[in-house]
């Protein structure tokens, strides 16, 4: 009897329990539907009030009992709306997969986001995120792939990163991220995949990055980290990519790389590295890519590089490399069609390659100073074939004793004068897409179907003194600077009737012609325009404060701003560029520049300092804004009409108003700047260095307006400059 009723009573218990799981599924399903409902995700016609189960919605999955397991809106126009309407409470316990890559969120990540602690799967890339990491992600302990690349997160990067155990894909490229690299980034074991590169990351590498054995890319690019490379990173035997390149590391290439057994691309380019090339990298079977260039490394390249069976591009330039390289080296390689030896302090080929050798196309070059007017450059070349000037045969490695000049370099390792004139058809009209300051440009496909861009001075300039002057300064300027935003020299031919220079190829043109076209300024939305006034400040901030002596371009216009077919900017046209001198406040000058753009001071005064490129660079981000340029504004910005002129009123009408936070931050802030640039006391503009620091530090003037309420008057308030120079 008591067996019986012990019987019966458990099985009551057992119907009781699974009553009660059964209510906790409905409610958990209850409040998934309810969150999804207030998230503002979905739009009415895939739910309503009256959704009970959200199982049936686009986008999502769900498991047997109802409850959502998986989230896929990438590519799904989300309106702008905040992740924080979608993580109300714990709303969502089976979540294993979240993706919105490219969906409009704005806003910051939530510490909410700990409340999806079933996640596997977190993909927030390519959104208007801001806001710092939340320490709270160190709760997704569950999580094998993080994805928050291509938005607009800043702060340090945090230490709860190193939580994340199971963690074998992390990907923070393209944010404002600052601080340096943690060192509990060492405890992701199963790591295999760590790209961290476009940045603002500073400080050493961490050695904790050589505990990460089963890393097969490591992408630290494009960041301003320091010190040495670690003497331990050869023992990331599972390396296939590792690239540290522009960034400012130190100290010489560590031998340990020959450790690396498995890697296959090695590029650290645009770093301090000094020393030579350690002859351990000659063991590195696997490698297929190396790019050394822009370092001062020194001493003899060993011939073992050339034998290494994979290796197809290999690029040496601009170090100090010296020494002799047998063209039979060059004949023997099996494999390598690229090498860019061009730069280097005493560096050629000895014995001519024969005309059956095409395969390696190599120039190698010795940087001279021999030009006239004390303008001293010349890069002298070798090319593995004979490279035949239309006018002058290109042999002797030095000038003529007229003076001809033929060097061109560092494209493919491949560019020789007969494909120049081959790919224009000798300079035909077809093949002009422009005129500039002086000349023609070009637009030429190379054999190996690369394209550049060439600027080619007519035959009665070319006798010019002055636009002779031009050529040089641009050649001898542009060969001190690198920077991704400052358009690359690829080369040039100097003589006396045939005067070009070769360069990288934008492919949009022009920032002037780009906005005075309805089709294309529509496609420059507010996010591609406030990008390219970052990336002149960028590149202004660095001519200014990284280069010794400093140079002003003295000549910023949005004709001389190019755009590529990511509408990302590059300043070009160095002709009227200038060095300074550092000791001296004011430089007298003869008068440089375009009108419209110029400071009042370089145009009555005739002086010229870093200030009168800050000045016009406001002209160009006001124009950039305002889709035309702004000489009404500029005319008349001490009058009270012009000063009660609202933000909103000026802008570009062929889009519409900036809605989104981010975007109405960033115009704000760029609106902020501009006035600040544009004050008539060149003492009272801020410095490209500090116009670069606002971008970074993110604080929006004017917070305790309305947008719609913002004025010119308010713009050029003193206590918004004092923000500005601050």
């Amino acid at each position: 009897m008591v067996s019986s009723i012990s019987i019966v009573s458990f099985a009551a218990a057992v119907a009781i329990v699974a009553s009660w799981a059964s209510q906790l599924v409905l409610g958990s399903v209850e409040k998934e539907t309810k969150a999804l409902l207030e998230s503002g995700w979905w739009s009415h016609e895939y739910l309503n009030s009256t959704t009970t189960t959200p199982c049936n919605l686009i986008a999502i999955t769900c498991n047997a009992a109802g409850s959502v397991t998986h989230i896929s809106m990438n590519g799904y126009n989300l309106y702008q709306t905040k992740l924080g309407r979608f993580l109300n409470g714990s709303s969502f316990p089976n979540l294993v997969s979240l993706n919105v890559d490219g969906a409009g969120l704005i806003g910051s990540i939530p510490p909410e986001i700990a409340t999806l602690s079933k996640l596997t799967y977190l993909d927030l890339s390519g959104n208007y995120l801001t806001g710092s990491i939340p320490p709270e992600i160190r709760e997704l302990g569950n999580l094998t792939h993080l994805d928050l690349s291509d938005n607009e997160l800043h702060g340090p990067l945090p230490q709860a990163l190193g939580h994340l155990s199971k963690l074998k894909n992390l990907h923070l490229m393209s944010n404002g991220i600052n601080g340096s690299i943690p060192p509990e980034i060492g405890n992701l074991k199963n790591l295999e995949i760590l790209e961290l590169q476009n940045n603002h990351l500073t400080g050493a590498l961490p050695s904790a990055l050589c505990d990460l054995t089963n890393l097969r890319n490591l992408s630290l690019g494009w960041n301003q980290l320091g010190g040495s490379m670690p003497s331990r990173i050869g023992d990331l035997k599972s390396l296939r990519s590792l690239q540290l390149c522009y960034n400012r590391l130190t100290g010489p290439i560590v031998p340990s790389l020959g450790g690396l057994e498995n890697i296959e691309l090695i590029d650290l380019s645009e770093n301090l590295f000094n020393g030579s090339i350690p002859i351990e990298i000659c063991s590195l079977s696997t490698l297929t890519r190396l790019d050394l260039s822009y370092n001062s490394i020194v001493g003899q390249i060993p011939f073992q590089l050339f034998n290494l069976t994979n290796l197809t591009n290999l690029n040496l330039a601009f170090n100090n490399l010296n020494g002799n390289i047998p063209s039979s080296i060059l004949q023997q390689s099996k494999m390598i069609s690229s090498i860019y030896l061009d730069g280097n302090n005493d560096l050629s080929i000895i014995d001519k390659v024969g005309p059956n050798s095409r395969k390696i196309r190599i120039i190698a070059f010795t940087v001279s100073i021999i030009l006239v007017f004390s303008i001293l450059v010349l890069i002298i070349v070798t090319v593995v074939r004979k490279c035949g000037c239309k006018y002058k045969t290109c042999q002797s490695l030095t000038p003529s004793k007229n003076g001809d000049i033929f060097s061109i370099w560092n494209y493919d390792g491949n560019i020789a004068y007969e494909d120049i004139i081959q790919a224009t058809e000798d300079f035909d009209i077809r093949y002009c897409i422009g005129t500039g300051g002086y000349g023609s440009v070009y637009r030429a496909q190379l054999p190996n179907g690369k394209v550049v861009a060439l600027k080619k001075l007519h035959t009665s300039e070319a006798e010019e003194p002055a636009l002779k002057k031009s050529f040089t300064n641009e050649v001898k300027t542009l060969t001190e600077l690198k920077h991704r935003n400052i358009v690359r020299l690829y080369g040039f031919c100097s003589h006396k009737r045939c005067m070009f220079l070769i360069y990288q190829y934008m492919e949009r043109g022009s920032l002037f012609c780009v906005l005075n076209n309805d089709a294309e300024a529509k496609e420059l939305d507010w996010r591609k325009r406030v990008n390219i006034v970052k990336g002149i400040v960028n590149a202004l901030s660095y001519m200014h404060h990284d280069c010794t002596p400093p140079i002003a371009h003295r000549d910023v216009t949005t004709n001389n701003v190019l755009l590529n077919s990511e509408l990302e900017a590059v300043v070009a046209d160095f002709g009227t560029a200038k060095f300074l001198d550092p000791d001296s406040s004011t430089q007298n000058t003869i008068f440089a520049g375009t009108y419209g753009y110029v400071a009042p001071e370089a145009a009555y005064a005739m002086v010229v300092t870093e200030k009168c490129d800050v000045y016009s660079f406001g002209v160009v981000a006001l124009e950039t804004l305002m889709g035309k340029h702004p000489k009404e504004v500029l005319s008349s910005l001490s009058s009270s009409s012009t000063r009660n002129l609202m933000l909103t009123e000026i802008l570009d009408k062929r889009l519409s108003t900036p809605t989104s936070r981010s975007d109405v931050h960033n115009v704000v802030l760029v609106a902020s700047i501009v006035f600040a640039c544009l004050h008539a006391n060149p003492q009272n503009r801020p410095t490209m260095e500090t116009v670069s620091k606002q971008f970074l530090d993110r604080r929006t003037p004017l917070t305790n307006l309305c947008f719609q309420e913002i004025s010119i008057g308010h713009l050029m308030n003193p206590q918004v400059l004092l923000s500005i120079n601050g």
